[in-house]
């Protein structure tokens, strides 16, 4: 009895083996991306296939690398979490790097290592255009309520924002602000602004507008858990697809030429200046 126990014991624990190497294998070779549906650096067209700046430049970097990429969608409050599980590679979903993130409360390169900075990107403020006269400056959004993604740059700098009299309301994606701010439920939201500039004013939402209050500058860059050796490869890359035009290829096809940005200065020392 105790030699079938024995032997049922090591088929379990080689079975376990066999589909942990299995699991190895099929992340082998592969970049898993953690996304959020962010037109137009990350969505799904008609057919349900990814597209998008961060998508197409994603592709480039795999086919530079000789490795597939594959996207999946995550939870932007638990991106850190994720990367550190290790069921995503990196947060490549237009992520800004030089912001205090509103889940953790550290600076976002504490957490993860970024890449070479590759795109500009500041908070946007999406009003009701007929509200348009009550937003001329940053202190008519003090004591107001304010839609964010929670755990977005939007929702780390909000406090600073609405002050303490104001009223942060966290949404699940970016995208949902919009339907805040359209119904009135809120009387602003805070989104990058290259989203902004693709959903505010057009379809359902032409209702909306950005307002004209300049927000902080920001920077977009990949996030990798720390110590990757990806890192150093993905930054080579980035710096191929730079000067070969393709970089500047893509953001041309999706309207975000004037935001092109390849910095190499670490996050931590654009932060400190």
């Amino acid at each position: 009895m105790k030699r079938i126990l024995l032997i049922a014991l090591c088929l379990i624990i080689a079975a376990g083996t066999v589909f942990a190497g299995n699991r190895r294998d099929r992340s082998e070779g592969k970049i898993i991306a953690g996304v959020t549906l962010f037109p137009p650096m990350n969505f799904q067209d008609e057919g349900g296939n990814w597209t998008g700046f961060d998508t197409e430049f994603a592709q480039a970097v795999g086919a530079k690398l000789d490795m597939e990429v594959e996207f999946q969608i995550i939870e932007w409050t638990r991106k850190f979490l994720e990367l550190q599980a290790g069921t995503i590679t990196c947060i490549w979903n237009g992520m800004t790097a030089n912001v205090v993130d509103s889940v953790t409360q550290r600076q976002r390169y504490e957490d993860v290592d970024f890449s070479y900075s590759y795109m500009l990107n500041q908070q946007a403020v999406v009003i009701r255009a007929a509200r348009v006269n009550e937003f001329r400056s940053a202190d008519d959004l003090i004591g107001k309520i304010v839609a964010a993604e929670a755990g977005s740059a939007g929702a780390s700098i909000a406090g600073d924002v609405i002050g303490e009299s104001g009223t942060l309301i966290g949404t699940t994606a970016q995208i949902d602000t919009f339907i805040e701010v359209n119904a009135g439920a809120v009387d602003f939201a805070l989104v990058d602004i290259l989203l902004a500039e693709q959903m505010a004013g057009r379809g359902d939402l032409s209702g909306l507008m950005i307002a004209p209050i300049e927000m902080p500058a920001e920077v977009y860059a990949i996030g990798f858990p720390r110590g990757s050796p990806m890192v150093a490869r993905v930054n080579q890359a980035i710096v191929e697809l730079f000067e070969d035009g393709t970089m500047l290829r893509l953001a041309q096809k999706y309207g975000l030429e004037t935001q092109l940005y390849l910095n190499r200065t670490p996050i931590r020392e654009l932060v400190r200046n």
